[in-house]
């Protein structure tokens, strides 16, 4: 039934798989044997972060923040609000954010700026997905799954007015479904 909407699957479940296990082997030879907290920025990145933190072999805390700047739009409005924080403290902490996609960056700028007011160890961004034509500020990527073009994509997590994130691919959406 979605995958009428769908225009072109980018990248299929095993890409997906095989740049998640890829990810995981360096995430866990680059903090070598440190404690990490992971932080999944809600809603989309929860299917790519437990998928994730199964390929990293190190102690994990996981924890989520639920931040929104687009509401219903395919924009985003550059106000940035928490609607959820974080329930550990993560002073003196090594901490990676997990994202599903990085498109202007705003979100994620205000982001790694209120975490490393809390005083932490380290923090460094994993994102499956960056869109680099649309950056609107500057933002060090410690991990990048896959660069994508300036197109509207759903699935693995990600979504149109709260549709689609259950896909196990990601794909293109039609135009006609978000215009």
């Amino acid at each position: 039934m979605m995958e009428k909407d769908i225009q072109e699957v980018l990248f299929t479940k095993e890409v997906i798989h095989d740049k998640v296990k890829e990810l995981g082997k360096k995430i866990t030879e680059e903090y070598n044997n440190k404690e990490v907290v992971v932080i999944g920025v809600l809603k989309g990145a929860n299917i790519f972060l437990g998928d994730l933190v199964r390929e990293i072999n190190l102690p994990v805390a996981i924890d989520f923040m639920a931040v929104s700047s687009y509401g219903f739009s395919t924009e985003s409005s550059g106000v940035v609000r928490i609607l959820k924080d974080l329930d550990l403290e993560i002073e003196d902490k090594h901490v990676l954010i997990i994202e599903d996609i990085i498109d202007t960056g705003l979100t994620l700028k205000y982001l790694t700026e209120n975490l490393k007011s809390r005083k932490v160890a380290s923090l460094k961004i994993c994102t499956l997905l960056d869109k680099p034509l649309r950056r609107k500020c500057d933002l060090e990527i410690d991990y990048i799954g896959f660069e994508i073009p300036d197109e509207f994509i759903v699935g693995y997590g990600i979504d149109y007015a709260e549709k689609y994130r259950n896909l196990p691919f990601i794909a293109t959406l039609k135009r006609e479904v978000y215009e």
